[in-house]
């Protein structure tokens, strides 16, 4: 993959409503070179094969091109594409127009400013990620995934206007606190369950769910 563009992601997440629950997502990224978490395209589609209908599948992309969403689509048929780029909410609009799969739009937050963009989305988007920012000249910083915490409290102006996901940072020992503070309904981690960057820790795996189940 480290020759191609198009990179997948393996995160685990947990999501509830009335109940928690674990899930897999197989995700796909363009244009990411730096991550530890990344699979091509066949190995991909192999993935999505062994977990249709037990988990979602996701598909991951950074600014990707018609094209390479159709190769997506065709190839995973995720049930949700996940857009962690700069696309525009036109851009999103055109992404769930040609395949007709849900979208979900990554924000990058440093501030309340910047939580603010994502109602620019809510006609687009059928879901909302509230990310990090990586802090400015971070080496090796990512679109997302980095690791990095933010200050919740920058949601609270617009986290009842938006259907929304949380990510950054969490981990088990700080996930209760996240949904505390911002009311979240789903919560989404990676590096905050692993004992190295792109292997997942079963037992952080765990202890994320029950914190999240708590509140």
């Amino acid at each position: 993959c480290s020759k191609t563009p198009t990179c997948f992601f393996m995160p685990v997440s947990v999501m509830w409503n009335f109940w928690a629950r674990s899930v897999m997502e197989a995700s796909l990224c363009a244009s990411c070179s730096n991550t530890p978490r990344r699979v091509d395209l066949a190995t991909a589609a192999k993935l999505a094969a062994i977990i249709r209908g037990r988990a979602k599948i996701v598909a991951l992309v950074v600014d990707a091109d018609d094209a390479l969403i159709g190769e997506i689509a065709q190839a995973v048929a995720p049930d949700l594409f996940q857009l962690h780029g700069k696309e525009t909410p036109e851009r999103v609009a055109a992404i769930r127009a040609q395949t007709g799969i849900p979208v979900m739009k990554a924000i990058a937050v440093r501030t309340a400013d910047d939580a603010v963009r994502a109602l620019a989305y809510t006609s687009s988007a059928e879901l909302i990620l509230f990310d990090a920012k990586p802090p400015e000249g971070l080496t090796g910083a990512m679109p997302g995934g980095n690791g990095i915490a933010f200050d919740w409290r920058a949601l609270l102006g617009v986290k009842d206007k938006v259907r929304y996901m949380l990510s950054g940072g969490l981990t088990p020992d700080n996930v209760a606190e996240a949904i505390r503070l911002t009311g979240a309904t789903a919560v989404d981690v990676s590096s905050g369950v692993e004992s190295a960057p792109g292997e997942k820790d079963a037992d952080k795996i765990r202890r994320f769910i029950t914190a999240a189940k708590s509140r």
